[in-house]
């Protein structure tokens, strides 16, 4: 696998630990003071607040940055789904002696409190009894709010997946306006976003030397308010990088084609001075992009497209600069992406001591999301997909990080022989992808240079290797393992990828799969596909041949259950119309389905609130985007996804009628449904060949806990729940 040309300045366990090493590692971290003091501490170096039940698993984020921060030496409280009504809760453990760290939780808490109509949910599947209402609105900015009024002088930290998508200026779908950054509007000291191992790690023991919140402004990964930019840093307006193709990298502001300085010039026959060079810094180096004004952003939407896209072409730890944007009379400056884990990382982190179970005060209720994840693997993070939908490659990053076989394998013999109920399948062996397993870029130098948005789409970059042989060795060993009954692959398959490479498909196919496989087509149309960036129908069409002709070989009755997006930008009701025709040709029938959800920096949500797309150029004049809005369109897309249900067939012929489509409606084949005044007890039964649309499903990644893909909840499409193995609060 290549070595990437960038490289940390040190890695995540180099650091001397912190003296309160002495305590030892804790079986769980502490949630109460009775807690403490059995542990024998007088005080919490760091408290983790979050607004999730506490589960010491790798899949939660409280309890990774725990067990991260405790293997540096520091003593970590959690509190878990505080009363925030007031600040008493948020003082149970005391005076942190370091910082809060504050997290929503693995999901944004507005996406975990409210449907994709704006409805509010009864349920929170990472709350101790599937309980709602376990965490308020915007918990982010409430809970510094109440850290701030219990101890002020204490520093607060945000984390997750809600202040990362949140960093900048943002569209929020829930009030429909721009809003400034949650930095902003929390007051909270120092933001980080995405995977927060390394610049959690270092900003801790700098503030455990002394050095002062308001002095830490240079760590990769955060974010923080500034008077000025960084002292030695250069800047370049956003919108000389916004031309026409492909982004250019900046003038080297150290280059030696610029005009000589002012001042006297040596004479010609005087001793010329030896001067020696710094190292010449690359055009990204030291360089920060400012971006359009909050003020700006708010009130024009094209600005907002621009800014949108800038940001996201400002992802690549190799190449990234940092970014600056006013509010006020201050600026939020974001630091570049910290440089990925390597493989060694991988393994230290998720070979610490995690219990792998709720905490015990939890008793014997239930947590949905635990449960859906208890005996599932994450194998590796990032995603090179760059769906316009999802907002894993903002938190994550387009670099794959992967864990060794070895590390996997000891975690598999892990939920083998301690974790309650476990009877020998492994629910999934994956993270934001099944198949993105060790593969990397094969130019190391393209690798830290490319600004793409996506390695796969419209077509696979030439330099992306789709050799899926280490994963297909990984599953050979996993199944093997003494104890190990079935290894099932619940997260997403890319299917343009392993189309790629056919052998994936046949070990898959004879023996991952539990009768189903869902795979995300996401739409048939081409122009809803393009503002997706996912690949056309061919794709799918060619991974359905090969699993179907393996499945065949193996002897197995098994099958694909594609699922889809309703209500995107760029669909147009007659997309949706074909869509439909499509699903009834295929003998689908769609249980559940879910209406684009708009997360904050996802792209197709800048497409949603602006009408532009910030997939090329944006200006005034460039394509407006066809979005589905309002309730009345956004319910006939998600009706036509369940054509076959009656309650849905006034509303489809009404608009059918309207189309001047009325010969689709009738009781032939080809008619999508019935006239008016048809009894639905005479329409046909479900066949044989019907099997495979008779299982429920969604077209979003989770919006049930209980029907996604078997895993808890990031955000995904459009800020539908996603697996969150490997996203972090903090």
């Amino acid at each position: 696998m290549p070595i990437s040309l960038i490289q940390p300045d040190r890695t995540l366990f180099s650091y001397p630990r912190y003296w309160a090493e002495c305590y030892g590692t804790a079986p769980f971290f502490p949630m109460s003071r009775a807690e403490m003091d059995e542990l024998g501490w007088d005080s919490c170096d760091v408290i983790v607040v979050t607004g999730d039940a506490y589960v010491d698993h790798p899949s939660f984020g409280m309890a990774i940055i725990g067990r991260m921060l405790e293997a540096q030496g520091f003593r970590v409280g959690i509190i878990a789904q505080p009363d925030w009504t007031n600040k008493d809760d948020f003082m149970r453990l005391g005076k942190p002696n370091l910082f809060y760290g504050v997290t929503a939780g693995n999901m944004d808490s507005m996406i975990n409190r409210y449907t994709a109509d704006r409805k509010l949910r009864h349920d929170d599947a990472y709350t101790p009894g599937n309980v709602g209402g376990k965490r308020p609105d915007r918990a982010t900015l409430v809970y510094t709010q109440r850290c701030k009024e219990a101890f002020s002088d204490v520093p607060v930290v945000l984390g997750g997946i809600e202040a990362s998508l949140r960093r900048i200026a943002h569209y929020d779908y829930w009030s429909d306006t721009v809003r400034r950054s949650v930095l902003v509007d929390s007051k909270a000291d120092m933001l980080i976003y995405g995977n927060g191992e390394r610049p959690l790690v270092e900003v801790a023991h700098r503030l455990a030397a002394g050095e002062s919140i308001t002095d830490i402004h240079d760590v990769r990964n955060t974010a923080v308010m500034r008077k000025t930019a960084l002292t030695g840093w250069s800047g370049v307006d956003s919108t000389r990088l916004d031309k026409p193709g492909r982004i250019e990298p900046i003038m080297n502001p150290y280059g030696e084609d610029l005009p000589c300085s002012e001042g006297e010039l040596p004479a010609p026959d005087a001793p010329q001075p030896v001067t020696v060079r710094a190292p010449k810094l690359k055009p990204w180096e030291k360089t920060y992009v400012l971006l359009p004004s909050f003020e700006k952003v708010k009130g024009d939407k094209v600005l907002y497209a621009h800014t949108s896209r800038i940001l996201h072409h400002e992802t690549n730890p190799g190449c990234a600069r940092a970014l600056m944007q006013k509010h006020g009379d201050r600026y939020v400056w974001i630091n570049p992406p910290a440089i990925p884990l390597s493989t060694e990382e991988m393994d230290e982190v998720f070979g610490l001591p995690f219990q792998r179970v709720p905490h015990p005060s939890y008793g014997k209720a239930t947590i949905p999301a635990y449960d859906m994840i208890r005996f599932s693997i994450n194998i590796m993070r990032g995603c090179y997909g760059g769906c316009a939908f999802c907002s894993i490659t903002e938190h994550e990053g387009r670099i794959i990080q992967s864990r060794s076989e070895e590390s996997i394998v000891r975690e598999i013999e892990e939920i083998r022989d301690s974790v309650p109920g476990f009877t020998g399948v492994i629910s999934d062996l994956g993270g934001p992808t099944a198949n993105m397993y060790m593969l990397r870029c094969q130019s190391p130098k393209a690798e830290q240079s490319c600004r793409r948005a996506s390695c796969v789409y419209p077509e696979i970059c030439t330099h992306m290797d789709t050799n899926h042989e280490p994963t297909i060795n990984l599953y050979r060993r996993t199944r093997s393992l003494k104890g190990i009954k079935k290894i099932l692959i619940a997260s997403g398959v890319r299917y343009d990828l392993a189309v790629e490479d056919p052998r994936y498909i046949k070990e898959l196919a004879e023996h991952h799969v539990g009768g189903y496989l869902k795979i995300a087509p996401e739409h048939t149309e081409t122009g809803p596909l393009s503002k997706m960036m996912k690949p056309g129908m061919s794709s799918y069409y060619r991974f359905k041949e090969l699993f179907d002709s393996y499945s065949k070989q193996a002897g197995k009755e098994q099958y694909l259950i594609p699922y889809f997006i309703s209500a995107h930008p760029g669909t147009r009701t007659e997309d949706m119309i074909n869509l439909a025709l499509w699903l009834k040709k295929n003998r689908f029938r769609l249980d559940q389905v879910q209406n684009f959800y708009p997360s904050p920096l996802a792209s197709a949500t800048t497409m949603y609130y602006s009408g532009k797309n910030p997939l090329s150029k944006v200006d005034y004049k460039s394509e407006d985007v066809v979005v589905p809005k309002g309730d009345r369109q956004r319910r006939l897309h998600k009706a036509l996804l369940r054509y076959h249900d009656p309650v849905n067939w006034p509303v489809i012929r009404e608009a059918l009628t309207a189309m001047g489509m009325r010969r689709l409606i009738g009781i032939r084949p080809d008619c999508l449904v019935p006239p008016d005044g048809f009894d639905p007890k005479f329409a046909p039964s479900r066949s044989a060949k019907d099997k495979p649309a008779t299982t429920r499903f969604t077209a979003s990644k989770a919006q049930n806990p209980s029907a996604g893909r078997g895993k808890p909840a990031a955000q995904g499409k459009g800020g539908q729940q996603r697996i969150n193995r490997g996203k972090r609060p903090v």
